[in-house]
């Protein structure tokens, strides 16, 4: 049986979808691997959510994030073949926080995270997303990728996860606490 690692990496280059190989520091992978952390603390809040709606909605998150991963993987000149995100992608996110609006109160103003395990996670998981859109920004202002429906997606997700923390809270019997006054 073939061992598990390559020993590819070794050097600091690791291959993508595109020739030869590039750096694990570049923009496009430091893009990727954040897009990962979201993924895995999406995981997590998923697994310790009170909600059945929150573990559904986002597994489908977590399912298009590998798309969006694979997206990011590929060269400039590759893009069109491993094209995953598009508008409609952006639109079921519109949809699922326009859903959870109409059932829960959102706070005007900064809230503390933590209420709830799994808002904490959620909490967690949206300044994550919010990174990996500085990081995608990044590689898009570099000329690296081309389709902004990405950067518009993590921007969208990061919103959907702060009412979800917010529905959580409330799903668990709490409300949210506010970061001014206590």
């Amino acid at each position: 049986m073939a061992s598990f690692y390559t020993g590819g990496g070794d050097q600091g280059e690791t291959g993508f979808l595109g020739k030869g190989r590039i750096s694990k520091s570049s923009l496009r992978i430091e893009a990727v691997g954040t897009v990962d952390e979201v993924t895995a603390a999406l995981g997590f809040s998923r697994s310790i959510a009170a909600s059945e709606k929150t573990r559904s909605i986002l597994l489908q998150i977590q399912k298009q994030l590998y798309g969006l991963m694979t997206e990011l993987s590929a060269s400039p000149e590759n893009a069109e073949i491993f094209s995953r995100i598009t508008g409609e992608d952006i639109a079921w996110l519109e949809g699922q926080v326009g859903e959870i609006e109409k059932i829960v109160a959102l706070p005007r103003e900064f809230i503390l995270p933590g209420e709830t395990p799994a808002s904490g996670a959620l909490s967690l998981a949206r300044t994550i997303t919010r990174r990996a859109e500085r990081r995608v920004v990044s590689l898009y202002d570099a000329g690296e990728i081309s389709n902004k429906d990405l950067i518009a997606y993590l921007n969208r997700l990061s919103s959907l996860l702060f009412i979800l923390e917010v529905y959580e809270s409330s799903q668990s019997g709490g409300t949210v606490r506010l970061a001014k006054g206590g």
